[in-house]
């Protein structure tokens, strides 16, 4: 179904672990401000995909490219979290005339070496990179213990204010269906294309205007920093009691920063090169 035409379309990427209940804050907060919502849920992301795609981050921007195109989603706005802001960075590259503006929360791309500053770098997790990227590791160790793994996980990345417990439920409870542990694995498993595909970034940097937001328990400052070689026009925000899910930790300013950013931006269509 196409989008009203007087209605930006802003297209909504959330990553791993969550749902598209990450999003349930700002929703309101976007049509109030009059923009149209279109939250996607990427393949494998709390349900298991029709068939199995690529995972590569590449390849996930192509897959959304033609679901946009399907639904005659033509110029939009994209904000992405975590795996979904790496897939909406290679969206925007490669739409450029079509993105007005990229909302980047709590992600940085793979291969950007960027220190992640205090507190952060004492609360974010880093074991489950390694952990997911091992063959066949998680697919003998999890099962059963799904309620572990992804709590203790969303535990700590959420820094001391924590998730509301029931949405953090729901989390779990999504990510322990069968079949959605391994199409979540399958976005730490491509990294070596991953990687290569942001080294193209790094060299032809995406000119869509990106609004970069850390969490000052998780990434915090760091997701501008890892921004800025990729992008050339970065905007940094870090919301101070958040952990890596600012715009549910923090709804109020979070959503406030958005909603001006995207205002700011949205009439902003001049075709922009790669």
């Amino acid at each position: 179904m196409s989008a009203r035409s007087d209605r930006l379309p802003v297209v909504l990427l959330h990553g791993w672990p969550v749902t598209e209940e990450h999003w349930r804050h700002l929703l309101p907060l976007l049509d109030q401000a009059g923009f149209t919502t279109v939250p996607i849920t990427l393949p494998g992301l709390g349900a298991i995909p029709d068939q199995r795609p690529s995972f590569r981050k590449a390849d996930l921007a192509h897959w959304l490219r033609d679901v946009l195109a399907r639904r005659g989603i033509t110029r939009f706005a994209l904000i992405g979290h975590d795996w979904g802001a790496t897939v909406a960075v290679f969206l925007a590259a490669e739409l450029a005339s079509a993105v007005t503006a990229l909302v980047v929360e709590e992600e940085i791309l793979p291969g950007i070496d960027i220190d992640i500053p205090a507190p952060g770098r004492d609360h974010y997790p880093t074991w489950h990179g390694p952990f997911n990227r091992a063959a066949g590791l998680a697919e003998r160790l999890v099962p059963g213990r799904e309620a572990a793994y992804y709590g203790v996980f969303l535990q700590q990345s959420a820094g001391p204010a924590g998730l509301d417990p029931a949405t953090m439920r729901s989390y779990v409870d999504a990510y322990s269906a069968r079949g959605v542990l391994e199409a979540g694995l399958g976005y730490y498993r491509t990294r070596s294309e991953d990687l290569s595909d942001v080294q193209v970034l790094v060299t032809n940097q995406v000119a869509t205007p990106v609004l970069a937001i850390g969490g000052r328990f998780a990434l915090g400052s760091a997701v501008a920093d890892g921004a800025r070689p990729i992008a050339r026009d970065v905007t940094s925000l870090v919301l101070d009691d958040s952990g890596h899910y600012p715009l549910e930790q923090e709804p109020e300013p979070g959503g406030r920063a958005v909603v001006q950013f995207l205002r700011r931006h949205s009439s902003t269509t001049a075709a922009r090169g790669r």
